[in-house]
This record gives structure tokens, sequence and C-alpha cells, in this order.
């Protein structure tokens, strides 16, 4: 059996957002970083993060944190009740903004390297058109999505997702 596609999974911007929409209240919570000791308020639709869990769960893909979020993931993990997932970055410190694009590409050419399919979901740091988005995307084995930042990913992003990783 051939392995599932690694969904390298961004935080801000993507899951945590303004206005998730998806057709109901988004849930709020104060998140703990334990590495900034600081506290964040995290906003998300609960229809996004059960989906997430229901295709990491269901074998339909391999999620892992790529996010500045890595250090602090196990709050994320227990607030959206996710299992423990690998982080794909692991700086200390880790860099801020567009100063941690480069470590999140290196994390999806390896997944690519690895001989593994690839989603990668990211408002900010995927490649614009050219060299770099060119050789991720060069035999169909990667799908890219970048959300609106207060937006989020939607159901129709989860919709590729989940044809993406069943074909």
């Amino acid at each position: 059996m051939t392995e599932p596609p690694v969904w390298l999974l961004d935080v801000d911007g993507v899951v945590n957002v303004a206005r998730p929409g998806w057709g109901g209240p988004p849930r709020r919570s104060l998140v703990w970083a334990d590495s900034e000791a600081v506290g964040y308020q995290v906003r998300w639709a609960p229809p996004l993060t059960d989906r997430i869990r229901a295709l990491h769960r269901a074998g339909a893909v391999e999620v892992r944190w790529c996010t500045t979020w890595c250090t602090d993931a196990e709050q994320l993990e227990r607030l959206w009740r996710l299992p423990p997932l690998v982080r794909s970055l692991d700086a200390d410190p880790m860099p801020r903004g567009s100063a941690c694009w480069p470590l999140k590409l290196a994390a999806a050419r390896a997944v690519l390297a690895a001989g593994r399919r690839l989603v990668w979901t990211d408002d900010e740091a995927l490649p614009a058109a050219g060299r770099d988005r060119d050789a991720l995307n060069a035999d169909g084995r990667a799908l890219l999505i970048a959300p609106r930042p207060s937006r989020g990913l939607q159901p129709a992003d989860l919709d590729r997702i989940a044809a993406f990783t069943a074909g």
C-alpha cells in the first residue's frame, strides 16, 4: 500500500482566521504559547478542524504542522482534538513572518524528495509563479492552496484536498 499524501498545515490565516464562515459561528479560545510566554486569541470553524481530523484519522492524508506554532502545537492539538502530529519545522528560535518561508519551502521539497505526494496549505509562504512553484508542481504530485487570510480554508478547499488524496 502506498503512503498517503503529506499535508503541510499552516495555522494563522489558514485555520486561525477572523471570519472562518462554514455556516456557523466560529469558536475562539486563548492559547498560551510557552515558547513566547504570551497568549494568543485563536478563532476557527469547528467543521474545518473536524474535517482535518477525519482525513488524518482515516489515513487519507498525514497532517504535519508547518507553522510558526510548531513549538507550541500541542496546545492546538488539545484544543482541536487532533492527535500528536509531526512538526515540520524545528528552528529555535522559530523565525516569524517571511523569515520562516524558506524553512516551509524546504519542508515541502523534503516531502516530495521522499517520494510522497504533497498538500500544502499556507496563506503566505507558497512560492509565487516561477521556478520554485514550477518545481513543486512539476509532476502533479502537489496540491498548493493559499486561502484568503481573513477566511482561511473553506469547504471547497477541503473538497479539493479530499479529491487529491483519493486520486
